[in-house]
C-alpha cells in the first residue's frame, strides 16, 4: 500500500515538473559566435544560428547610392572600431540596394577593422523577441549590428514596442557592443492611413500617434534612397557586365536594358540585376557572387 502511495507521489511530481519545464521554456542554445560573421535569429531556440554563406555582393557593384554608401560605410567603420556610432533607418523606393548595402558594408568593416564585427539578421515576424536577443548579446565578445529587413507596422501591431525597448535600451541602456540597422520602404515605419485614423480617433490626436511616429525618430541616422535615373542604371549595368565580364557590345547591352526596365515600369538596382541574371543565362556565363 505504501509502495503503491510512493509511486503515485513520484508521478505527480514528474508531471509538476515537466508543467514547469514547458512554462519555463526552452533552455537558452549555446551560441559558438566564431562560427560565422552573419546570423540569423532564431526565438524558438534562443539561439542565433550562423549562416556560412551570406547572400551578399561587393560594395563596389552598389552604385547610384554613393552619398548614402558612404555615410553608413563611415558609421559602421568607426562602430567597428569600438566609437560612438548611430542606429541606421534606411528608407525609401524598392529595388534601390538597401538591404544589400547594409550586407556589403558589414562584410567591408569587418575585414578592414579585424574586429570579427558580427551582423544578426532578425526577420519581421520575430521583432517582438528583441528583448530576448538583447540579453544574449550583452555577453557578447564582439560588436554585433541587429539587421531588421523590410521593417513595417500596420495597424494593431504593437511589436514595434519592443523595437523601441531595443533601441532606446530601457532603464539599463542598449549594450556598447549593439547597433541597430533597419531597412523599410516608410520613413516613419507606419502607414499612413493608419496614422490618419489614429489621429481621427482619438482624444488628444497628436499624443495618439505620437508614440509610434516617435519610433523613427530613434534612428539617429536616417539614409533615404530615391528612383534611379536612366543614367544611373545604366552605370548599374555597366558595373555587372565589366565585373562579371559578360561579352556584349556596349550599345546592345544599352539597348537590351533599357528595353528591360521599361518591361518592368521602373530602373533600380533590382531590375538592373535580374536583366544582368538574363543576360548571362543566355551567354552560358555563371555568376559567382
Amino acid at each position: 500500500m505504501q509502495e503503491d502511495h510512493v509511486k503515485l507521489l513520484l508521478a505527480e511530481i514528474g508531471r509538476i515538473n515537466a508543467t514547469l519545464e514547458r512554462l519555463a521554456g526552452p533552455a537558452p542554445a549555446v551560441n559558438d559566435w566564431n562560427a560565422a560573421d552573419v546570423f540569423v535569429w532564431s526565438p524558438a531556440r534562443l539561439q542565433v544560428q550562423p549562416v556560412k554563406r551570406p547572400n551578399r555582393i561587393d560594395i563596389d557593384l552598389i552604385r547610384g547610392v554613393d552619398h548614402v554608401r558612404d555615410i553608413l560605410v563611415d558609421n559602421t567603420m568607426r562602430f567597428a572600431r569600438g566609437l560612438p556610432a548611430n542606429n541606421v533607418l534606411l528608407w525609401g523606393a524598392r529595388g534601390m540596394g538597401k538591404s544589400s548595402l547594409v550586407k556589403s558594408v558589414h562584410a567591408l568593416a569587418a575585414r578592414e577593422t579585424g574586429s570579427n564585427l558580427k551582423l544578426i539578421e532578425v526577420h519581421r515576424e520575430d521583432i517582438a523577441s528583441l528583448p530576448a536577443l538583447m540579453d544574449i548579446l550583452k555577453e557578447a565578445p564582439h560588436p554585433v549590428i541587429i539587421f531588421c529587413d523590410d521593417l513595417s507596422f500596420d495597424h494593431d501591431d504593437t511589436s514595434y514596442k519592443s523595437l523601441k525597448a531595443a533601441l532606446d535600451g530601457g532603464v539599463e541602456g542598449r549594450p556598447d557592443n549593439v547597433l541597430l540597422y533597419a531597412t523599410s520602404n516608410r520613413r516613419h515605419l507606419l502607414p499612413r492611413d493608419m496614422m490618419e485614423n489614429e489621429q481621427s480617433t482619438a482624444i488628444n490626436p497628436s499624443e495618439a500617434v505620437e508614440e509610434k511616429v516617435s519610433l523613427s525618430d530613434r534612428f539617429g541616422l536616417w539614409l533615404g534612397f530615391y528612383k534611379c535615373s536612366q543614367a544611373e542604371y545604366l552605370e548599374m549595368i555597366d558595373g555587372y557586365a565589366s565585373h562579371y565580364t559578360l561579352d556584349i557590345p556596349v550599345e546592345q547591352l544599352h539597348a537590351e536594358a533599357l528595353e528591360w526596365a521599361t518591361t518592368r515600369g521602373s530602373r533600380s538596382g533590382r531590375v538592373a540585376w535580374q536583366y544582368v541574371q538574363d543576360l548571362a543565362g543566355r551567354l552560358g556565363k555563371p555568376l559567382n557572387r
